[in-house]
């Protein structure tokens, strides 16, 4: 056999910048335990893989998948036949063709990502897994797959890697160590097809992000390049509390599966993913939440992304989104001008809030299927420990130093208790090769609540619907005041609701929702499921 070409140090030692040409990594990427396939014909351009996150790159930028050729098509045939009375335009005969590849994932005929359920039996590894295979039909109940055993019966060595490379266990306390995890992801992690744009993840983000309450540093896994110690892999899990319709269990928010482009021949994947597996089974935890944007078995729901323009000029600028057919940039700048200040009396939260906000965000989620239990801790951690130091402004306009999270509350006035909250993260993404701008500001809209949402018939006569409106409304104009750029939702909780009347463009991209060793009933997401609404059957937002 020839011998490669370089070895493993020279390959790392000299890819200190993000291959453009190489596929994106995703936090769980598809998974072959097979052989790869071979690289070495030259002339043909390896197919990549849309990430999750190269999928919510794309959808922002407003691209779709269906040809312009088909949509015309069928928009001429509509505008044809006389027994069809309402107005025709191509975006809705375009959500209604992509509506057509979401029911053949559910019927099991296609994937998202252009992956079918034929391609699933050539991988191996999630067969092995204690998870739902796509053949299998509705649970009888929900429950393990495979039951719990005693911490003594879990493997107690490490799985062996290739040669040339070491375990390693990441302290995101330390900033060198944090700052290889942020090298890496932000080298390796997510890129946009046309090598745009990639996801930027700052200190402050990973500290927030890895480190809730109760985390088990052993569960941050990385890989070392044994003779000069260099990071080229990565993964992550957090301990979460989820409650799966009437069940609560404890679980592991597995993401961050990440692997040095130059290095996704060595088959890393799987063992990143098993060692990561052991080290939660070691905790006595047995289940597992993860998300992607490949169909691998089984998703139990999928959600869309949505997006709301926020600085249309500078997203024109750097080619995030275009000018649509029959519009103008002026147009588009004006129809998605936000007001200059909030509707309702809202005000950033503080320590004195935690509580009620925990108790509020309690009730609100007993709304949906599948939520997050937080402890007082957990809602302390997640809506204030990511707002940053100082005042807001001495981050810049909107901003304090640090700042990762942006949670606002609405007291009333007279008894003075929290009735509503918002909240949303910032995840920038490095501008790649454009001269003017160097970050893309991205928010992301996260957990909420309203005590409308408790009023007899609430949802029935619109006062939920009217509450939210206004509430997500407040939430554009603090994202706004911060200067940041795009603002973007999934199709889960009650953002369905909402989405369309706040000028959020619906997108391409779309999110696998995953269990590990749990089987339930699918959930509600992008469609309706079992008579629940779209969207109400997801409750977790994944960062």
């Amino acid at each position: 056999m020839a011998s490669q070409s370089s070895s493993v140090d020279e390959i790392i030692d000299t890819t200190q910048h993000a291959d453009t040409d190489s596929e994106n990594s995703d936090d769980h990427e598809e998974i072959d335990d097979t052989a790869a396939p071979s690289t070495s014909q030259k002339g043909k351009k390896k197919k990549k893989k849309k990430s999750k996150a190269a999928k919510a790159l794309a959808a922002l930028r407003g691209r779709s998948e269906i040809p312009q050729e088909l949509v015309d098509k069928v928009v001429d045939k509509m505008k044809e036949d006389s027994s069809i009375n309402q107005q025709v335009d191509e975006d809705t005969v375009r959500q209604a063709l992509e509506q057509m590849k979401i029911m053949d994932v559910a019927k099991g005929k296609a994937g998202f990502g252009g992956i079918n359920k034929k391609d699933m039996g050539a991988h191996k590894f999630w067969a092995t897994q204690p998870v739902p295979q796509l053949d299998e039909g509705p649970p009888v109940d929900d429950g393990y797959i495979e039951p719990s055993v005693p911490r003594d019966q879990v493997r107690q060595e490490a799985y062996p890697l290739p040669n040339d490379f070491e375990w390693s266990t990441l302290d995101i306390n330390d900033p060198k160590q944090n700052k290889e995890v942020y090298d890496l992801l932000s080298l390796n992690y997510v890129e946009d097809d046309e090598a745009s744009f990639r996801f930027q993840y700052s200190s402050e983000f990973l500290q927030w992000a890895l480190k809730p309450p109760g985390y088990y540093k052993e569960w941050h896994v990385g890989v070392r390049v044994s003779s000069n110690q260099k990071l080229v892999a990565f993964i992550s899990g957090v301990p979460i509390t989820i409650r799966v319709r009437n069940k609560v269990f404890a679980a592991a928010e597995i993401n961050y599966l990440c692997i040095h482009k130059k290095l996704r021949s060595k088959r890393l994947a799987p063992v990143l993913i098993k060692e990561v597996t052991r080290q939660v089974h070691l905790q006595g935890i047995f289940q597992a939440i993860y998300t992607a944007g490949v169909v691998i078995p089984t998703p139990i729901s999928t959600c869309r992304y949505n997006h709301r323009p926020l600085n249309v000029p500078k997203l024109l600028e750097v080619g995030f989104t275009f000018v649509p057919r029959n519009s103008t940039a002026a147009r588009m700048i004006r129809m998605n001008k936000v007001p200059d200040k909030p509707t309702l009396k809202v005000r950033p939260i503080e320590e004195r809030d935690i509580v009620a906000v925990a108790d509020l965000f309690a009730r609100y989620m007993r709304r949906f299927d599948m939520v997050p239990v937080m402890s007082i801790e957990d809602v302390k951690h997640q809506f204030l420990s990511g707002e940053g130091t100082g005042k807001i402004g001495d981050g810049g306009p909107g901003k304090r130093v640090g700042q990762v999270t942006w949670t606002y509350v609405v007291e009333d006035p007279e008894t003075n208790k929290v009735t509503d909250f918002f909240s949303f993260y910032c995840l920038p993404s490095t501008i790649i090769n454009n001269v003017k701008y160097g970050t893309l500001e991205a928010g992301y809209l996260y957990y909420y609540a309203t005590e409308v949402a408790f009023q007899p018939d609430a949802d029935e006569n619109g006062q939920l619907k009217a509450r939210l409106q206004t509430l997500i409304g407040d939430a554009l104009v603090i994202a706004n005041q911060a200067k940041l750029d795009v603002f973007n939702a999934l199709t889960l909780m009650d953002n369905v609701s909402f989405l369309q009347d706040h000028k959020f463009g619906v997108g391409d991209g779309f999110l696998n929702f995953y269990l590990y060793n749990w089987r339930t009933a699918k959930l509600a997401g992008v469609t309706s499921e079992g008579g629940v609404p779209a969207g109400r059957g997801v409750g977790v937002v994944m960062l």
